[in-house]
This record gives C-alpha cells, structure tokens and sequence, in this order.
C-alpha cells in the first residue's frame, strides 16, 4: 500500500517546489503524510462539484492545479465555500495536494507543453530561475545547449515558419482544441517569435519583448494589458485560463499512473470551464 508521502515526494520530482513563485502556495496543504492511498484524482481547480466527485468516488489525494488554501485564514467553517468544501474533504479523509506555479516553470510544465504543442523550436524560457531555485543538476539557462529542457517562468520559441497573426490564432485553436479567442494586434502582423506564459499572465509581456517576439499566449489579460500590448506593438492572444492549463491536468494523472501502476489516477470528468460563450 502506497503512503502519501511517497507520493508527495514524486510530484515534487517533476515539480519542484523550489519554482514556486513567492507569492504563491505549493505543496501537500491537507493531509497525513503517512495515510494511505489508492484513488488519486487530478483536476485544475478544485471547486465544490469536484470535490464532491472526490468524495463520491472514494478519493485519497486530490491533485489541484490551483491551490485551495491561497490566502492565510482565521478560521474554518462551512459558513465559506472554502470552508465547506475543506471540511468535507477533511472529513472523507482526502489529502489535498497543488503544484501550480512550480508545475508551470518545470521543465515538462505547462508552459513546456504549450510551447511543443504549437511546434515552437529553439525553446527557451521567458523568465529564468534564481540560481537558489534551480534543483541540482537542472539547466537553469534561458537555451538547451545541453539537451536538457530548461526551467523557469514561460517560455518562447520560433515557429517552423513566419505566418500571419490571422493563421497563428488558427493555430493555436487546433493546438487547444477550442473555436473561439482573444487578441489584440493586426490580422496580416508577422508572427516568427512566439512566448507563451498559462493562466493570466500577461505580466509576461516586457519579457516577451525583450525576447523580441511578435506575440504572447496567454490565457486572460486585464484591459489595460490590452493597451499596453498594442502600444508595445506586440499581439497578444488570449485562449482562456482554462484551455490553456487543463490539458496539464491529464497530463498530471498520467504521470502519477505511469510512476505508480498500482494506482486507479485519473483526472476529474466532471470539471469544465467555467466562462462560456453565447453563440446568439
């Protein structure tokens, strides 16, 4: 029988927490180390309908893209949302588990899979680790003259061949698997240089310049960040947070599956986005 220690220290393997962004809260936030497990679910975001496929289908370790416990709190009670769903996990005893900004910069985090997945080449990162962060061994660097994948926050690349902003946003449809975008920026503008940071991270977007890229993928962006694109002279598309970090999420429980056999993994069937389109 597995421990969820050991499986604790996998996830952090491949996601070291040491790539964490300061701001931010990784790691095993609920649970006994030394409990158990046999059912692990991964989803991106654990909100009350998940939690409640968890417990209705016996889960022992939730893995949450993001964090549940992202702010310090005073107090738990079932009078918040959080609250409930805490203790309701809590109570069926299912240990709670979010890699989040340290999967993002991994060197086979979701930046890394959105950058292969639109066939970007000469791949390097937008913003590279503090040598204080970067585990033994890794390539901190912002290149892979070494054939090691880099770490750090985003990445950039060049795509097979220069096309116009219009195709790339095709582009980048196919890769995602969704009908609709975002953008800002001209139908016929070039697009060689690509950066893409997950989620809402626009805050990228001096670092795609500097990088000399033409545009930046990201999930959502701020109106302001709009504008502050088009007077960088920088397209930017926005995909959406969900599409562009769920796909992680499989990608998440089939590396658990694939490091622990023994184990039923699987990703949450019932999660979806939660932001829809009206077609009228």
């Amino acid at each position: 029988m597995l421990q969820l220690d050991e499986i604790v220290a996998f996830l952090g393997e491949f996601a070291p927490l040491a790539l964490a962004e300061e701001w931010d809260n990784v790691g095993l936030l609920v649970g006994d180390r030394q409990q158990n497990v046999e059912r692990v679910l991964a989803c991106l975001t654990l909100s009350p309908d998940v939690a409640a496929e968890a417990v209705s289908r016996h889960v022992d370790l939730v893995v949450s893209h993001h964090p549940i416990l992202f702010r310090p709190v005073q107090r738990l009670t079932s009078d918040t949302t959080e609250g409930k769903v805490l203790l309701d996990l809590i109570g069926s005893r299912v240990a709670v588990y979010s890699p989040h900004t340290a999967f993002d910069s991994a060197a086979d985090g979701i930046n890394q899979q959105l950058a292969e997945a639109l066939g970007l080449t000469n791949v390097g990162v937008l913003r590279s680790v503090l040598p204080s962060q970067c585990p033994d061994g890794a390539d901190d660097s912002s290149g892979d003259p070494s054939g090691q994948r880099p770490l750090g926050s985003g990445r950039f690349g060049r795509l097979p061949q220069a096309e116009p902003l219009v195709e790339f946003n095709e582009r980048v449809k196919r890769s995602l698997g969704i009908s609709r975008l975002q953008y800002t920026g001209d139908d016929r503008q070039t697009i060689e240089r690509v950066a893409v940071a997950c989620g809402s991270a626009a805050e990228f977007l001096p670092d795609a310049r500097r990088h000399n890229c033409e545009v930046l993928l990201t999930g959502e962006a701020r109106f302001h960040a709009c504008l502050e694109a088009n007077a960088a002279g920088i397209a930017m598309v926005l995909a959406g947070h969900y599409a562009t970090e769920r796909p992680a999420v499989e990608q998440i429980a089939d590396r658990i599956a694939g490091r622990f056999p023994d184990l039923d993994c699987f990703a949450s069937q019932i999660e979806r986005d939660p932001v829809r389109w009206s077609i009228t």
